[in-house]
């Protein structure tokens, strides 16, 4: 019998579309020792101990989501069906400014599993880590793709400062910029912040400054889920210009996350929301400037995220169990009603663990109020104290009239910002990537294949700083999949979005089979891919 670790495959006669955003030419690809070597003459003298004929098919790298909330579920479901079946080879997990280390004890990681619940879930047991690199460590041969890290301010500023709304001393700073060192210095490739989520969301524009100076010392990357309440009637683009102000004055390099124009309909305080130029010129204009700013987006229409996000920041100050008694109190409840100015309507709620709730999976709050006979807020609170916190809701975020501008554009890149639980998930977690081939590139030609699969290996590959993937060349890694063009398919809808996407035939990770033949193999070849080692 062969080890998976040391056997030989060539993908034969293919049509190799490597990554570069150049035009494809016809080869084969033989991998060894988890590395790459590309064939372009007839290779019939060459033998291996798998061989599959490509002819008709297309060779890519793996692809890379610079943006998954995989952290935790990933060690329940480390077989990913859901993202190896779109050709992901490779995540960056600590997104948004949650990221589940570093922690300075195990309840404090706990609780801040259960703030963030309805956005990441529980892992499948108690956590047994604190720092990056027991994290890391627990990574290897373990899952079916590769993880990369990135610190979140959120569980830097609980180390530093705390669970409450306060601003930062100059002694909290420090310490929370040797926190951010040691775990760059462990392999964390960079500062994350989702200034929309509590702790993280009480960071001053200067804290973050002084965080993201010490993440360039170290060559890292300022990744932002912006501050959403900055957005005045004046400036829709506020949020947008802290990112700027802090990349520039730290010299980090900005990425906006999830970065599209919203749908075009009043929102939060009255505000419309312009034009899509006007985000395309404020990534171009900055770039012009000579600033280093890049995005990524996904490609639906529809948004997710954990249901308290709705909710005020004071109801989180101090922490769950202070949300928790906040939506049990009356006069709480109150104050915090008359300040929820989002519409019910459009959104549906995912990840009931309750059995008696789970006949509300995939309903609207409003729905669910028709059929109780209560008032929207009161459903809210309610379920959320049943549900200790942890729902996920789903909505219409972005204008799909534009979406395609924000796809094809140069500076952007593809990211699915998945959340990997729940009935009734974003279809997006089934069908970001997959839909790139099959929509954007193939049937609807906003941008060519090439161009597409450039935005989903190589151009990730770069923004994060990965030395040896998301090209096919010699002596890369092998992080390979192979797909039939007129047969990729993505049945995820909105109401039955857990569907698995069509097409991706192979899919290769670290040199082993994780898919062969459309069929999951179940092997776990994934590595934790670390800064400095791997870059």
């Amino acid at each position: 019998m062969i080890d998976n670790m040391t056997q030989t495959i060539i993908l034969k006669n293919g049509l190799i579309i490597n990554g570069t955003g150049n035009p494809g030419f016809y080869g084969s690809v033989l991998i060894k020792e988890k590395k790459l070597s590309v064939i372009r003459q007839h290779s019939d003298y060459i033998k291996a101990d798998i061989e599959i004929d490509c002819s008709g098919k297309i060779i890519s790298p793996g692809f890379i989501d610079l943006h998954s909330h995989t952290g935790l579920t990933i060690f329940g479901e480390p077989k990913h069906e859901p993202k190896v079946f779109q050709g992901v080879t490779t995540e960056l997990i600590g997104i948004d400014g949650i990221s589940p280390i570093p922690f300075k004890n195990k309840s404090e990681l706990e609780r801040y599993i259960w703030l963030d619940s309805g956005l990441n879930d529980y892992p499948p047991e108690s956590p047994d880590w604190l720092t990056t690199i027991e994290y890391l460590n627990k990574i290897d041969n373990k899952v079916a793709i590769n993880i990369a890290a990135i610190i979140g301010n959120g569980p830097l500023r609980i180390w530093g400062v705390g669970w409450n709304d306060k601003p930062a001393n100059k002694k909290q700073i420090e310490n929370m910029k040797s926190v951010l060192r040691e775990c760059m210095e462990e392999g964390a490739w960079g500062l994350s912040t989702g200034l929309d989520y509590a702790p993280g969301a009480f960071a001053s524009t200067d804290e973050l400054i002084e965080l993201s100076k010490e993440a360039r010392k170290l060559g890292g990357l300022y990744h932002t889920h912006t501050r959403a309440s900055l957005a005045t009637p004046q400036n829709i683009l506020a949020p947008f210009d802290e990112a700027l102000e802090i990349a520039s004055k730290s010299e980090l390099p900005l990425h906006l996350t999830h970065y599209y124009q919203k749908m075009s309909y009043v929102h939060e305080k009255n505000i419309v929301n312009g034009k899509y130029t006007d985000y395309l010129g404020l990534i171009e204009n900055a770039r012009a400037k000579g600033m280093d700013v890049t995005f990524d987006c996904y490609t639906y229409p529809y948004s997710g995220t954990t249901l308290t996000i709705i909710l005020p920041n004071w109801s989180k100050d101090g922490g769950p169990e202070v949300l928790i008694e906040h939506l049990k109190s009356t006069k709480s409840r109150q104050k915090i009603a008359k300040e929820i100015t989002r519409s019910f309507g459009t959104t549906w709620l995912t990840n009931f663990k309750q059995p008696h709730n789970k006949k509300y999976d995939g309903l609207s709050i409003n729905e669910i109020a028709d059929m109780t006979s209560q008032e929207p807020t009161n459903v809210l609170f309610d379920l959320l104290v049943d549900e200790n916190l942890g729902i996920s809701f789903v909505g219409l975020g972005a204008n799909p009239q534009t979406l395609h501008e924000f796809v094809k554009h140069p500076a952007g890149m593809i990211a699915s910002d998945s959340i990997l639980f729940g009935e009734h998930p974003s279809p997006r977690t089934f069908g970001t990537f997959t839909k790139v081939l099959s929509e954007y590139a193939r049937d609807d030609k906003f941008l060519t294949l090439e161009k597409g699969i450039m935005k989903m290996s190589s151009f990730p590959a770069q923004r994060l700083g990965l030395k040896n993937k998301g090209l096919i060349l010699d002596n890369y890694d092998a992080d390979v999949i192979v797909f039939d063009l007129p047969n990729v398919h993505v049945p995820a809808t909105k109401s039955n979005p857990r569907q698995l996407s069509e097409g991706i035939e192979q899919v290769i990770v670290n040199g082993q089979f994780v898919i062969k033949d459309s069929i999951h193999t179940g092997n776990l070849p994934g590595k934790a891919i670390r800064r400095g080692k791997d870059s």
